[in-house]
């Protein structure tokens, strides 16, 4: 990826994929999940805040009658890594009982945040499948047997910033996905105590 031009925009050493190049991936993506559900009765559920613009996009492309949720979860907390605490924002989930679930989210990292939520639909909500799809993928190990059944890219174990996901609440308006520089950082006092 060193191949990639250094970036005009503050904080950001390079950019990964430009919008191009993610309305091209989203299109595949798109057909793909289309295929598979055809006919089904489809229930997607957003992971707020970072899956809004890859979600929205992506829906926007898929031709099928379905039915759209979000469920507020987080694990970052402000920082650079997960917390390892995965905190449900919301007490109830929506209702998916009798129907398939595809869960969209920006990231696959460690795959603690999705296999949380995943573990909970299948606990308490009953669908009858779950899939999950993510705009990224990183090339990493991963806690537990967790993977994305559609990925849109894969990517080096670097943070980034931009189409949804964000560093402290700053870059998800970025219409790229870029790499965030090392030396940058934005000044916000923010503390996390995990209590589940």
């Amino acid at each position: 990826m060193s191949a990639n031009p250094p970036s005009p925009i503050e904080g950001i050493e390079r950019v990964l994929f430009d919008a191009p190049t993610i309305a091209a991936r989203l299109d595949e993506m798109a057909a793909e999940i289309t295929a598979r559900y055809r006919g089904q009765p489809l229930t997607v559920v957003a992971i707020l805040n970072g899956s809004l613009p890859f979600a929205a996009d992506l829906l926007r492309r898929i031709p099928l009658t379905l039915r759209l949720e979000c469920l507020s979860v987080g694990s970052y907390h402000g920082g650079m890594e997960s917390s390892g605490c995965v905190s449900f924002l919301q007490s109830g989930l929506p209702e998916v009982a009798g129907r398939h679930l595809l869960i969209l989210d920006d990231i696959l990292d460690t795959g603690r945040t999705l296999r949380a939520v995943r573990e909970r639909f299948l606990a308490e909500a009953h669908p009858l499948s779950i899939r999950v799809a993510v705009l990224l993928r990183k090339r990493k190990a991963r806690d537990g047997a967790l993977e994305a059944d559609y990925a849109g890219f894969d990517i080096d174990d670097a943070f980034v910033v931009g189409y949804g996901l964000d560093y402290q609440g700053h870059y998800r308006n970025l219409p790229v996905v870029g790499v965030l520089a090392v030396s940058y950082t934005i000044r916000e006092n923010k503390s996390v105590e995990c209590t589940t």
